[in-house]
Protein backbone atom coordinates (compact mmCIF):
# COMPACT_ATOMS: atom_id res chain seq x y z
CA UNK A 1 0.00 0.00 0.00
CA UNK A 2 1.08 3.32 -0.59
CA UNK A 3 1.60 6.23 1.39
CA UNK A 4 0.69 9.22 -0.87
CA UNK A 5 -3.01 7.54 -1.49
CA UNK A 6 -6.48 8.52 0.31
CA UNK A 7 -7.80 5.29 2.60
CA UNK A 8 -10.42 4.31 3.39
CA UNK A 9 -14.21 4.84 2.33
CA UNK A 10 -14.38 8.14 0.93
CA UNK A 11 -17.70 10.22 2.51
CA UNK A 12 -20.53 10.51 0.22
CA UNK A 13 -21.90 14.06 -0.65
CA UNK A 14 -24.09 15.99 2.05
CA UNK A 15 -26.61 18.15 2.04
CA UNK A 16 -24.75 22.04 3.53
CA UNK A 17 -27.56 21.70 6.41
CA UNK A 18 -26.24 18.13 7.41
CA UNK A 19 -22.38 19.29 6.94
CA UNK A 20 -22.55 22.12 8.99
CA UNK A 21 -24.45 20.35 11.71
CA UNK A 22 -21.42 17.75 11.76
CA UNK A 23 -18.80 20.77 11.96
CA UNK A 24 -20.41 22.22 14.29
CA UNK A 25 -20.73 19.28 16.46
CA UNK A 26 -17.23 18.17 15.96
CA UNK A 27 -16.52 21.85 17.41
CA UNK A 28 -18.19 21.92 20.23
CA UNK A 29 -16.78 18.20 21.10
CA UNK A 30 -13.04 19.99 20.68
CA UNK A 31 -13.86 22.46 22.95
CA UNK A 32 -15.54 20.36 25.87
CA UNK A 33 -11.82 18.35 25.29
CA UNK A 34 -10.07 20.94 25.38
CA UNK A 35 -12.08 22.36 28.71
CA UNK A 36 -11.38 19.27 30.16
CA UNK A 37 -8.04 18.96 29.57
CA UNK A 38 -7.38 22.13 30.77
CA UNK A 39 -9.00 21.26 34.27
CA UNK A 40 -6.59 18.75 35.03
CA UNK A 41 -2.53 19.59 35.47
CA UNK A 42 -0.24 17.65 33.19
CA UNK A 43 1.34 16.34 36.73
CA UNK A 44 -1.74 14.21 37.26
CA UNK A 45 -3.29 13.68 33.46
CA UNK A 46 -2.84 10.53 31.16
CA UNK A 47 -3.55 12.64 28.52
CA UNK A 48 -1.62 14.76 26.77
CA UNK A 49 -3.54 15.67 23.57
CA UNK A 50 -6.82 14.61 20.93
CA UNK A 51 -7.19 14.79 17.79
CA UNK A 52 -9.61 13.95 15.43
CA UNK A 53 -8.39 11.20 12.96
CA UNK A 54 -7.50 12.26 9.60
CA UNK A 55 -6.93 10.23 6.43
CA UNK A 56 -4.54 8.56 6.73
CA UNK A 57 -4.17 8.05 10.43
CA UNK A 58 -1.35 10.10 12.33
CA UNK A 59 1.23 8.47 13.98
CA UNK A 60 3.74 8.92 16.49
CA UNK A 61 7.84 7.97 16.00
CA UNK A 62 8.41 5.34 16.02
CA UNK A 63 5.50 4.48 13.57
CA UNK A 64 5.09 6.10 10.09
CA UNK A 65 1.63 5.06 8.70
CA UNK A 66 -1.49 4.14 10.07
CA UNK A 67 -4.44 3.39 7.67
CA UNK A 68 -7.63 1.48 8.67
CA UNK A 69 -9.81 -0.28 5.63
CA UNK A 70 -13.22 -1.32 5.96
CA UNK A 71 -14.37 -2.48 2.68
CA UNK A 72 -17.88 -4.21 2.12
CA UNK A 73 -17.39 -6.00 -0.77
CA UNK A 74 -20.21 -7.91 -2.85
CA UNK A 75 -20.33 -11.77 -3.34
CA UNK A 76 -17.26 -12.81 -5.78
CA UNK A 77 -17.69 -13.74 -9.37
CA UNK A 78 -15.93 -15.93 -11.23
CA UNK A 79 -12.15 -14.00 -11.60
CA UNK A 80 -12.87 -13.19 -7.88
CA UNK A 81 -13.35 -10.55 -8.57
CA UNK A 82 -17.00 -8.16 -7.49
CA UNK A 83 -19.82 -9.58 -8.85
CA UNK A 84 -20.79 -5.73 -9.68
CA UNK A 85 -20.39 -2.90 -11.95
CA UNK A 86 -17.39 -1.31 -12.32
CA UNK A 87 -18.89 2.01 -13.88
CA UNK A 88 -18.22 5.46 -12.56
CA UNK A 89 -15.04 4.21 -10.57
CA UNK A 90 -11.21 4.99 -11.44
CA UNK A 91 -10.02 1.36 -12.82
CA UNK A 92 -6.55 1.40 -11.40
CA UNK A 93 -6.98 3.77 -8.95
CA UNK A 94 -9.95 3.73 -6.97
CA UNK A 95 -10.36 4.91 -3.15
CA UNK A 96 -13.95 6.14 -4.46
CA UNK A 97 -16.00 4.25 -1.33
CA UNK A 98 -18.57 4.05 -3.51
CA UNK A 99 -21.54 1.18 -2.59
CA UNK A 100 -19.10 0.80 0.77
CA UNK A 101 -15.84 -0.28 -0.83
CA UNK A 102 -12.82 0.30 -3.60
CA UNK A 103 -11.27 -1.24 -6.05
CA UNK A 104 -7.88 0.48 -4.81
CA UNK A 105 -5.25 0.10 -7.64
CA UNK A 106 -6.82 -3.34 -8.95
CA UNK A 107 -8.32 -4.02 -12.10
CA UNK A 108 -10.60 -7.13 -11.78
CA UNK A 109 -9.80 -8.45 -8.00
CA UNK A 110 -9.52 -5.00 -5.54
CA UNK A 111 -6.21 -4.43 -3.96
CA UNK A 112 -2.72 -3.49 -3.91
CA UNK A 113 -0.51 -5.59 -6.96
CA UNK A 114 3.39 -5.58 -7.40
CA UNK A 115 4.41 -2.31 -5.77
CA UNK A 116 8.13 -1.23 -4.26
CA UNK A 117 9.46 -0.62 -0.09
CA UNK A 118 12.59 0.52 1.40
CA UNK A 119 13.58 1.27 4.66
CA UNK A 120 11.03 0.22 6.90
CA UNK A 121 8.44 -2.80 8.40
CA UNK A 122 5.11 -2.95 6.86
CA UNK A 123 2.22 -4.96 9.71
CA UNK A 124 -0.64 -5.68 8.44
CA UNK A 125 -3.61 -6.98 10.86
CA UNK A 126 -5.84 -8.85 9.05
CA UNK A 127 -9.52 -8.32 11.07
CA UNK A 128 -11.44 -10.14 8.73
CA UNK A 129 -11.75 -11.36 4.73
CA UNK A 130 -8.43 -12.60 3.04
CA UNK A 131 -5.46 -11.45 1.74
CA UNK A 132 -3.17 -13.42 -1.09
CA UNK A 133 0.53 -12.40 -0.90
CA UNK A 134 3.41 -12.33 -3.07
CA UNK A 135 6.73 -10.87 -3.31
CA UNK A 136 10.22 -10.66 -4.86
CA UNK A 137 11.95 -13.25 -2.78
CA UNK A 138 9.67 -15.88 -3.94
CA UNK A 139 7.62 -15.85 -0.44
CA UNK A 140 3.91 -16.31 -1.08
CA UNK A 141 1.14 -16.32 1.19
CA UNK A 142 -2.65 -16.81 1.66
CA UNK A 143 -3.65 -15.65 5.01
CA UNK A 144 -7.65 -14.64 6.82
CA UNK A 145 -9.44 -13.24 9.79
CA UNK A 146 -7.16 -12.60 13.27
CA UNK A 147 -3.65 -13.16 11.01
CA UNK A 148 -1.24 -10.88 10.55
CA UNK A 149 1.70 -10.59 8.50
CA UNK A 150 4.78 -8.72 9.45
CA UNK A 151 7.75 -7.44 6.52
CA UNK A 152 10.98 -5.87 6.79
CA UNK A 153 11.08 -4.23 3.98
CA UNK A 154 14.76 -3.44 4.38
CA UNK A 155 17.21 -2.83 1.54
CA UNK A 156 14.28 -3.25 -0.83
CA UNK A 157 11.47 -5.86 -1.75
CA UNK A 158 7.90 -5.61 -3.94
CA UNK A 159 5.51 -7.16 -2.66
CA UNK A 160 1.54 -7.37 -3.80
CA UNK A 161 -1.69 -7.46 -1.63
CA UNK A 162 -4.81 -8.51 -3.43
CA UNK A 163 -8.37 -8.95 -1.67
CA UNK A 164 -9.71 -11.90 -3.37
CA UNK A 165 -13.69 -12.47 -2.85
CA UNK A 166 -13.61 -16.43 -2.85
CA UNK A 167 -17.77 -16.13 -1.59
CA UNK A 168 -19.78 -15.98 -4.78
CA UNK A 169 -23.19 -16.46 -2.67
CA UNK A 170 -22.82 -13.87 0.40
CA UNK A 171 -20.83 -10.36 0.55
CA UNK A 172 -17.19 -10.68 1.14
CA UNK A 173 -16.74 -8.19 3.99
CA UNK A 174 -12.94 -7.04 4.70
CA UNK A 175 -11.47 -4.73 7.62
CA UNK A 176 -7.47 -4.43 8.41
CA UNK A 177 -5.08 -2.03 9.94
CA UNK A 178 -1.82 -1.80 8.04
CA UNK A 179 0.69 -0.48 10.12
CA UNK A 180 4.44 1.18 9.10
CA UNK A 181 6.61 0.54 11.49
CA UNK A 182 10.00 2.81 10.54
CA UNK A 183 13.58 1.42 10.70
CA UNK A 184 16.77 3.01 12.32
CA UNK A 185 19.54 4.72 9.84
CA UNK A 186 21.48 0.95 10.79
CA UNK A 187 18.90 -1.67 9.98
CA UNK A 188 17.55 0.28 6.38
CA UNK A 189 19.65 -1.89 4.55
CA UNK A 190 19.17 -4.98 6.20
CA UNK A 191 17.85 -7.84 3.84
CA UNK A 192 14.28 -7.92 3.46
CA UNK A 193 12.12 -10.75 5.96
CA UNK A 194 9.26 -12.13 5.64
CA UNK A 195 6.95 -13.60 8.64
CA UNK A 196 3.83 -14.58 9.19
CA UNK A 197 2.08 -14.68 12.67
CA UNK A 198 -1.13 -16.74 12.45
CA UNK A 199 -3.97 -16.20 14.33
CA UNK A 200 -3.69 -18.91 16.82
CA UNK A 201 0.01 -17.62 17.73
CA UNK A 202 -1.20 -14.20 19.16
CA UNK A 203 -2.50 -13.91 22.69
CA UNK A 204 -5.42 -12.73 23.60
CA UNK A 205 -5.91 -10.90 27.11
CA UNK A 206 -9.62 -11.08 28.83
CA UNK A 207 -9.95 -8.52 31.67
CA UNK A 208 -13.59 -8.14 33.77
CA UNK A 209 -14.28 -5.16 35.52
CA UNK A 210 -15.78 -5.13 38.96
CA UNK A 211 -19.12 -6.03 37.05
CA UNK A 212 -17.79 -8.54 35.06
CA UNK A 213 -17.66 -6.27 31.66
CA UNK A 214 -15.14 -7.83 29.55
CA UNK A 215 -12.40 -5.96 27.71
CA UNK A 216 -10.33 -7.98 25.17
CA UNK A 217 -6.94 -6.95 24.20
CA UNK A 218 -5.20 -8.80 21.48
CA UNK A 219 -1.09 -8.69 21.53
CA UNK A 220 0.25 -8.05 18.08
CA UNK A 221 3.88 -6.73 19.32
CA UNK A 222 4.50 -6.23 23.07
CA UNK A 223 3.38 -7.69 26.00
CA UNK A 224 0.62 -7.06 28.62
CA UNK A 225 0.98 -9.06 31.82
CA UNK A 226 1.32 -12.59 31.30
CA UNK A 227 0.15 -12.36 27.64
CA UNK A 228 3.69 -12.16 25.55
CA UNK A 229 3.53 -11.31 21.73
CA UNK A 230 5.30 -13.69 19.19
CA UNK A 231 9.52 -12.57 18.60
CA UNK A 232 9.19 -9.90 15.81
CA UNK A 233 11.74 -10.01 13.70
CA UNK A 234 15.44 -9.93 13.93
CA UNK A 235 16.55 -6.70 12.49
CA UNK A 236 13.06 -4.99 13.98
CA UNK A 237 12.74 -1.91 16.08
CA UNK A 238 10.75 -4.20 17.83
CA UNK A 239 12.94 -7.01 18.33
CA UNK A 240 15.33 -4.29 20.97
CA UNK A 241 13.95 -5.04 24.66
CA UNK A 242 14.57 -1.17 25.31
CA UNK A 243 12.04 0.18 22.60
CA UNK A 244 8.82 -1.49 24.36
CA UNK A 245 6.80 -1.05 20.82
CA UNK A 246 3.59 -2.24 21.48
CA UNK A 247 0.73 -3.35 18.68
CA UNK A 248 -2.66 -4.59 20.70
CA UNK A 249 -6.60 -4.43 19.17
CA UNK A 250 -8.66 -3.45 22.28
CA UNK A 251 -12.20 -4.13 22.10
CA UNK A 252 -14.40 -3.16 25.36
CA UNK A 253 -18.04 -4.12 26.12
CA UNK A 254 -20.75 -1.87 26.46
CA UNK A 255 -20.11 0.01 30.00
CA UNK A 256 -17.23 -1.34 30.43
CA UNK A 257 -13.91 0.07 32.44
CA UNK A 258 -10.38 -1.09 31.96
CA UNK A 259 -7.08 0.49 32.84
CA UNK A 260 -4.31 0.89 30.27
CA UNK A 261 -1.04 0.72 32.62
CA UNK A 262 1.31 2.88 32.60
CA UNK A 263 5.03 2.09 31.32
CA UNK A 264 8.66 4.02 30.54
CA UNK A 265 9.19 7.59 30.51
CA UNK A 266 10.04 8.31 27.04
CA UNK A 267 7.79 6.21 24.77
CA UNK A 268 5.54 7.18 22.80
CA UNK A 269 1.51 6.33 23.22
CA UNK A 270 -0.97 6.48 21.13
CA UNK A 271 -5.08 4.98 21.40
CA UNK A 272 -7.10 5.04 18.33
CA UNK A 273 -10.56 5.27 18.97
CA UNK A 274 -12.25 4.31 15.68
CA UNK A 275 -15.67 2.50 16.59
CA UNK A 276 -18.09 3.08 19.32
CA UNK A 277 -20.09 6.15 21.01
CA UNK A 278 -17.92 7.74 23.76
CA UNK A 279 -15.32 6.60 26.08
CA UNK A 280 -14.31 8.91 29.35
CA UNK A 281 -10.44 8.44 30.18
CA UNK A 282 -10.17 9.67 33.41
CA UNK A 283 -12.44 12.60 33.23
CA UNK A 284 -12.08 13.09 29.81
CA UNK A 285 -15.18 12.82 27.49
CA UNK A 286 -13.72 11.57 23.70
CA UNK A 287 -15.96 10.53 20.95
CA UNK A 288 -14.90 8.03 18.23
CA UNK A 289 -13.01 8.99 15.58
CA UNK A 290 -10.58 10.32 17.49
CA UNK A 291 -6.75 10.14 18.60
CA UNK A 292 -5.61 9.89 22.18
CA UNK A 293 -1.60 10.52 22.50
CA UNK A 294 -0.93 9.92 26.32
CA UNK A 295 1.64 9.92 29.12
CA UNK A 296 4.09 6.98 29.25
CA UNK A 297 4.31 7.62 33.19
CA UNK A 298 0.51 7.73 33.90
CA UNK A 299 -2.27 4.84 34.33
CA UNK A 300 -5.22 5.39 31.77
CA UNK A 301 -8.69 4.27 33.21
CA UNK A 302 -10.97 3.79 30.35
CA UNK A 303 -14.47 4.08 31.00
CA UNK A 304 -17.05 3.29 27.67
CA UNK A 305 -20.23 4.36 27.12
CA UNK A 306 -23.37 1.52 26.23
CA UNK A 307 -22.01 0.82 22.56
CA UNK A 308 -19.45 -1.57 22.38
CA UNK A 309 -15.95 0.32 21.07
CA UNK A 310 -12.52 -0.89 19.23
CA UNK A 311 -9.25 0.72 19.45
CA UNK A 312 -5.95 0.68 17.97
CA UNK A 313 -3.22 1.26 20.12
CA UNK A 314 -0.07 1.71 19.37
CA UNK A 315 3.39 2.35 21.77
CA UNK A 316 7.60 2.14 21.05
CA UNK A 317 10.67 4.25 22.28
CA UNK A 318 10.82 6.93 18.73
CA UNK A 319 14.01 6.49 17.03
CA UNK A 320 14.71 10.10 16.61
CA UNK A 321 16.19 10.34 13.14
CA UNK A 322 15.26 12.72 10.65
CA UNK A 323 12.39 10.79 8.01
CA UNK A 324 12.15 11.66 4.61
CA UNK A 325 9.54 10.14 2.83
CA UNK A 326 8.11 9.64 -0.75
CA UNK A 327 5.79 6.98 -0.59
CA UNK A 328 6.99 3.51 -0.22
CA UNK A 329 10.53 4.68 0.63
CA UNK A 330 11.40 5.95 3.15
CA UNK A 331 14.87 7.07 4.17
CA UNK A 332 16.85 9.54 6.28
CA UNK A 333 17.43 12.60 3.66
CA UNK A 334 16.41 13.01 0.13
CA UNK A 335 19.33 11.94 -1.26
CA UNK A 336 19.38 8.27 0.14
CA UNK A 337 15.74 8.77 -1.19
CA UNK A 338 17.19 9.69 -4.71
CA UNK A 339 19.67 7.01 -4.92
CA UNK A 340 16.65 4.16 -3.57
CA UNK A 341 14.69 5.33 -6.45
CA UNK A 342 17.38 5.00 -9.02
CA UNK A 343 18.56 1.55 -7.64
CA UNK A 344 14.84 0.24 -7.82
CA UNK A 345 15.03 1.30 -11.34
CA UNK A 346 17.91 -0.67 -12.15
CA UNK A 347 16.95 -3.80 -10.15
CA UNK A 348 13.91 -3.44 -9.89
CA UNK A 349 14.91 -4.80 -5.96
CA UNK A 350 15.23 -8.22 -7.11
CA UNK A 351 12.69 -8.13 -9.94
CA UNK A 352 9.39 -9.73 -9.45
CA UNK A 353 9.13 -13.52 -10.63
CA UNK A 354 4.98 -14.04 -11.04
CA UNK A 355 3.88 -14.22 -14.23
CA UNK A 356 1.35 -10.96 -13.54
CA UNK A 357 1.65 -7.95 -11.04
CA UNK A 358 -1.14 -9.16 -9.34
CA UNK A 359 -1.42 -12.65 -9.15
CA UNK A 360 -3.71 -14.43 -7.07
CA UNK A 361 -4.00 -18.35 -5.76
CA UNK A 362 -6.75 -21.02 -6.61
CA UNK A 363 -10.34 -19.49 -5.11
CA UNK A 364 -10.45 -23.38 -2.89
CA UNK A 365 -6.53 -22.52 -1.42
CA UNK A 366 -6.54 -22.88 2.41
CA UNK A 367 -4.46 -20.56 4.51
CA UNK A 368 -0.66 -20.78 3.88
CA UNK A 369 2.94 -19.58 3.68
CA UNK A 370 5.67 -20.82 1.86
CA UNK A 371 8.73 -18.91 2.91
CA UNK A 372 11.95 -17.92 0.44
CA UNK A 373 13.77 -20.90 1.31
CA UNK A 374 10.83 -23.32 0.29
CA UNK A 375 9.46 -23.84 3.53
CA UNK A 376 6.18 -24.02 3.91
CA UNK A 377 3.28 -23.28 6.57
CA UNK A 378 -0.20 -24.34 7.01
CA UNK A 379 -1.74 -23.23 10.16
CA UNK A 380 -4.33 -25.24 12.06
Amino acid sequence: MEVSESVGPAAGATSRIGSGRRSAAKTLMRSRIARDLQQRSSADSAIKTVKPLASPWQTLDPFIFCVHHEDHFPAGNKQMGPAASLDDRSIGNDFSGKDGWSMYHGDVVPGFPAHPHIGFEIVTVLRQGIIDHFDSSNATARYGSGDVQWITAGQGMQHSEMFPLLDRHRPNPLELFQIWLNLPHASKRELPNFQMLWRHQIPHKISRDETGRITEITVVAGELDDAKASTPPPKSWASRADTHVAIWIIKMAPNATWTLPRTEAGLNRALYFHRGGFLKIEDVSVQSGHLIELEPGCDAHLRNSGEAAQLLFLQGRPIGEPVVARGPFVMNSLDEIQRAVAEYGRTQFGGWPWPSPAPLHPREALRFARYPDGRIERPR
